[in-house]
């Protein structure tokens, strides 16, 4: 029972309660093998940060990420996602992995909606303090290699491929609140969502424009 205890303490940092449900009775973290999984992957990133932390007390700055990882976090939870890892004003979240999620692009693209929603509110506190931050979202679906990484006693579960990289692109290409949507995500999209063409990008690391 300890044993189990352990190895459900060491799941909690990457999956929500009900993704870990699934994956003991699976058999635990010993049967998440690495595998080529279809992944949709959300990176967030905050912006007007380093102008931020380069003018408040580091008290402060550790108290605003508190404020915006717990409402992150929250919502991770809620919609089912895995974190990959928290990486200060920044995060990861990936889908249809360790289990099988069929609306795995919806639950991204309604994820990032809330969290906008949830920045909103947290941001009017945060222009009252004189603080200018907002958040800009890229998602893409694509092939992954995912298991976990790293070595005894510090391990990451982790998707691997150039999904991870568009997705981190399309965030660093956002706007103030602004989500930007791969076409390959957006093509598996349900109607009750709305978006528009913002035509092609130019990202580092890609040879062709992305739609």
């Amino acid at each position: 029972l300890r044993a189990r205890e352990r190895e459900f303490a060491d799941l909690k940092r990457f999956f929500p309660p009900q993704i870990i449900d699934q994956v003991m009775e699976r058999g635990g973290a010993a049967e998440l093998a690495s595998k080529r999984k279809l992944v949709t992957v959300l990176f967030a990133d905050l912006r007007g940060f380093t102008s931020f932390s380069d003018r408040v007390e580091p008290e402060e700055v550790i108290a605003t990420l508190g404020e915006y990882h717990a409402a992150m976090g929250a919502r991770i939870a809620e919609y089912g996602g895995t974190l990959e890892r928290f990486a200060g004003d920044g995060f990861m979240v990936f889908f249809n992995d360790p289990v099988d999620q069929p609306d795995h692009v919806a639950r991204a693209a309604r994820m990032a909606l809330a969290m906008r929603d949830d920045i909103e509110g947290l941001r009017v506190n945060w222009t009252r303090k004189g603080y200018h931050i907002h958040v800009g979202f890229g998602i893409h679906t694509g092939y992954a290699t995912c298991g976990f990484i790293g070595y005894e006693g510090r391990r990451d579960y982790a998707v691997i491929g150039n999904v991870t990289n568009l997705a981190a692109r399309l965030s660093d290409a956002a706007g103030l609140g602004e989500i930007l949507i791969s076409a390959r995500s957006y093509g598996d999209l349900g109607e009750e969502f709305r978006a528009e063409s913002i035509g092609e990008l130019d990202l580092k690391g890609f040879q062709q424009p992305q739609p």
